[in-house]
């Protein structure tokens, strides 16, 4: 946007501001009257002789109308709110963000880094810093995994022993620090064969963990699934270097039914976990770990 649409826009803001401000007094200056006067008949009239007047105001109540109009006034003179004028007290939302920030790291600074040099395994036993893991989990990770960490569909159940790449302590911090980026399930369809193929596979797939399937559509699935061992592994039981699934568990990411594993390997799936490192920081980061640990352990 260049400075001069930028600067457009911000008089526009502050005539639309002031000019309403001014109407509003006018207004109430304009229509004045004396309280007690006879009201004014308006012409309205219902069931022959009830009349409509306009009595005026209420003083009190009009006094109330001038003090939202003198407190805007006095608001907008400290604060932002007329266009680019950012305000007699300098105030901004980043930097009553970062004030709040400093604040409470100066306060919970020096508890976080002593929880930073505890191992995860001791640290899960604490009360004190699974509290404070329960809040972090509440505020950055529940609205993808959860409020009670069971997770939804293409996002992991966090309270089992299925992790995609590793559940060790050590794991789980290097997750959530750096976050995953998968390296993506591609399309099947066509290298299998088409639906046929897919469906050969999918039988498969779901007999691996021992479910009822149609045998001979299986057996044809089990020469394909060849090409799905380099990820899942020839027994299918996955490869949490690349976060390929185990699929003998019959835990899945995106769905267990046969429709939905059919579409996984037809159409193929893709996720990534954001890193928290950058907003969170390693002591913070440590303690959900923690947490995370806790709660499948």
């Amino acid at each position: 946007m260049s400075d001069f649409t930028s600067e457009f826009w911000s008089w526009f803001v502050i005539a639309i501001t002031a000019g309403s401000i001014l109407w509003l007094f006018y207004l109430l200056r304009g229509n004045k009257r004396v309280e007690g006067e006879p009201g004014v008949p308006t012409g309205h009239v219902w069931d022959e002789n009830l009349e409509e007047l306009n009595n005026p105001l209420p003083r009190w109540w009009l006094i109330m109308f001038y003090i939202t109009i003198f407190f805007s006034i006095v608001y907008l003179v400290l604060y932002p709110g007329m266009g680019s004028f950012k305000g007699l007290l300098g105030w901004t939302e980043v930097g009553q963000y970062e004030a709040e920030v400093k604040a409470a790291d100066a306060e919970f600074g020096p508890l976080f880094a002593k929880f930073e040099q505890t191992p995860i395994p001791e640290l899960a036993k604490n009360t004190a810093a699974m509290a404070a893991g329960e809040r972090l989990f509440v505020n950055y990770c529940a609205v993808c995994h959860g409020s009670d960490a069971r997770g939804a569909p293409g996002f992991p159940n966090l309270r089992d022993n299925d992790w995609l790449y590793g559940g060790s302590p050590e794991k789980i911090e290097e997750t959530i620090l750096n976050g995953r980026q998968s390296n993506g399930m591609i399309s099947w369809e066509a290298s299998l064969g088409g639906e046929e193929g897919v469906n050969q596979v999918a039988e498969y797939v779901m007999s691996l963990s021992g479910r009822d399937v149609d045998q001979a559509l299986a057996a044809k699935g089990k020469e394909k699934f060849a090409l799905c061992a380099g990820c899942h592994m020839p027994d299918g039981t996955g490869n949490q270097v690349l976060g390929a699934p185990n699929l003998t568990d019959n835990i899945w990411l995106y769905g267990g039914s046969p429709r939905t594993i059919r579409e996984s390997i037809a159409k193929g799936r893709s996720g990534k976990m954001p890193a928290h490192n950058e907003f969170l920081g390693k002591a913070k980061s440590h303690i959900l770990a923690a947490y995370v640990y806790s709660l499948s352990n």
